[in-house]
């Protein structure tokens, strides 16, 4: 009788011997199977690249796990749980910005010359910069101060306030479209009355007093801008200006002097614009111009 519950006393502990060893393959079985089969819903090259990132570190635990004594068998676990964690975060990090890469379609300009940068944070690397007035995709991710396009199929990262959804104007040469000290002139222009007012008021700085958006003629559409002077040689000068550059300021007439000239007609020469009643009326004391 003796000799028989001794072996039942070695039998028992036999078990639980066993249990410590099957128990943490067992935990290591089920946290590789969780991470490959949310990696497998979408295998996409950067996320198997990470399963087998997950696999080599699932082999390197389960080698620990097999040599370790009981102290160091705890520590691999925790050491494995935390490099499994860390390949599956990258798993999932890849994998949304391929999908956001992939799903793009927005576009919008730059608005002036940009760094690029490999991700939102701060300590992202910076890998060269976009210039102004560029078409790019936009993802809709945004971060902190960032937000991120797509840049030869790529995701990078830019500051963010500085797109937009219209072409910005690039002025031509002998052109501006540098802001003017009075910007106030420009309150309800188009962008192209807005580039007419900034080239003139940069061309031409003797002259202070502009009218712009009212709510009469042509102005009424904020496509209209006088130019205020009664010096006719200065007039005749800024009339010339617009003249020479009608086809980089998309412009539809102009009327100086009691006379007109339009881009359609311009074989024709100034044309008799007729009275109107007053100086003002006839355009006197002011050069008016208007654009598309």
């Amino acid at each position: 009788m003796a000799d028989h519950r001794h072996k039942r006393d070695t039998d028992a502990r036999r078990k639980p011997r066993a249990a410590t060893v099957a128990a943490p393959l067992a935990l290591l079985a089920t946290a590789s199977a969780v991470t490959i089969g949310v990696v497998a819903s979408n295998p996409h090259p950067s996320t198997l690249l990470a399963t087998n990132d997950a696999a080599s570190i699932s082999g390197a635990a389960a080698g620990s796990l097999h040599h370790g004594d009981v102290a160091s068998r705890s520590e691999s676990r925790s050491t494995g749980r935390a490099s499994l964690q860390a390949a599956f975060d990258r798993s999932v990090t890849r994998t949304a910005t391929y999908r956001a890469v992939s799903d793009a379609h927005t576009k919008m300009w730059t608005t002036t010359a940009l760094n690029l940068w490999t991700g939102p944070a701060e300590s992202a690397g910076k890998d060269g910069e976009i210039a102004a007035g560029k078409q790019v995709l936009i993802t809709g991710r945004r971060a902190a101060d960032r937000v991120e396009i797509v840049v030869d199929g790529e995701s990078r990262w830019v500051t963010t306030g500085y797109l937009s959804e219209d072409k910005p104007l690039t002025a031509a040469a002998g052109l501006s479209m540098e802001p003017c000290p009075d910007p106030s002139v420009e309150s309800g222009l188009t962008s192209n009355a807005v580039y007419v007012y900034r080239s003139v008021c940069h061309a031409f700085p003797q002259i202070t007093s502009y009218g712009g958006w009212d709510a009469h003629g042509e102005h009424s559409s904020g496509k209209a801008l006088d130019i205020m002077t009664s010096d006719k040689a200065l007039g005749d000068t800024i009339a010339a200006f617009l003249q020479q550059h009608a086809a980089e300021l998309h412009l539809y007439d102009v009327i100086w002097w009691d006379r007109i000239w339009t881009p359609e007609r311009a074989s024709e020469g100034w044309r008799a614009y007729g009275d109107h009643g007053s100086p003002t009326a006839n355009h006197m004391d002011h050069v008016h111009v208007s654009t598309y």
